[in-house]
């Protein structure tokens, strides 16, 4: 590690202690999630390392669990569930959440902050307190139990995040862009596709994967909204933990890591190409 000239010993030393604090922090959040991916391919049914596991026996590995759960229909159906709900609600939180954005950043928006605190607070309240309230009041209207319901209340955790991003990519928006659209015959529709969303389109794009990680890994809502066909992926870790301890929750787990990890990952990138839009360094 290389330090500039002025450095004295009492630097040095405060820098390596940050270095080292840093890679601790990063240790302790990040070994409770990696020792569950050798775990998974455990080829006994315990939750910790065999004795063969430790002396690298390549049979004390396989592959058993992910089959268990290709040949399991309770996760089969939960993964689909997952999907097709994060999928539906992701669309729906896009949208609102979008529009609500482009609303909020003009000038002339009466009670900006006021509005902007209401579409914000499912970030703000607790979880248990939204389910509950999300329950009782689907209930009157019939929803709870239902697909309608559960996408409809994933949409609405799902939004405030759209909200964030859409919102930071606006901040700077030139909306001269804009009115110049309009004032040579643009319609603003058209103006919308061609001259605004292709601006913002990575904190759409981003906030959008926000609100999918958010439905794909909730579980407290799903508890109380869903029905047996409603079942995700989480409430069926949930339902394996109570009922019958399985390594299949492992395998579930690692595969659910790997998709949040590449969900991230895509984050970041458009994070990062929406930083080298903004400045200019590409177009």
């Amino acid at each position: 590690m290389q330090f500039p000239k002025y450095f004295n010993f009492w630097h040095k030393l405060g820098m390596h202690s940050l270095r080292l604090t840093a890679w601790a922090v990063l240790a302790f959040l990040m070994l409770p999630i990696l020792v569950i991916i050798p775990l998974s391919f455990n080829v006994e049914p315990y939750f910790s390392f065999t004795e063969g596991m430790l002396a690298f026996d390549p049979d004390a590995y396989s592959l058993k669990w992910y089959a268990e759960i290709i040949n399991d229909d309770k996760w089969i159906l939960a993964i689909k569930n997952s999907f097709l709900i994060g999928a539906a609600a992701t669309v729906i939180a896009t949208v609102l959440g979008t529009l609500a954005a482009i609303g909020l950043s003009r000038a002339d928006m009466p009670m900006q902050r006021m509005i902007m605190a209401i579409l914000l607070s499912p970030m703000i309240v607790p979880l248990i307190i939204t389910a509950a309230g999300m329950y009782f009041f689907y209930t009157q209207l019939g929803l709870a139990g239902s697909y309608l319901g559960v996408i409809i209340a994933h949409a609405a955790l799902g939004t405030p995040f759209v909200i964030i991003t859409v919102n930071a990519a606006l901040s700077g928006f030139d909306y001269s862009l804009v009115r110049a659209s309009l004032g040579m015959g643009a319609s603003p529709s058209y103006t919308f596709f061609k001259v605004i969303m292709p601006l913002i389109r990575p904190g759409v794009i981003s906030g959008s994967l926000f609100a999918f990680i958010t439905s794909f890994d909730e579980v407290v809502v799903i508890l109380f909204l869903a029905g047996p066909e409603q079942r995700t992926i989480p409430r069926q870790m949930f339902s394996g933990l109570r009922e019958q301890i399985n390594p299949t929750i492992l395998a579930v787990a690692v595969l659910l890591v790997v998709v949040s990890a590449l969900l991230l990952l895509t984050i970041e990138y458009l994070r990062a190409r929406g930083e080298r839009i903004r400045t200019g360094q590409i177009s």
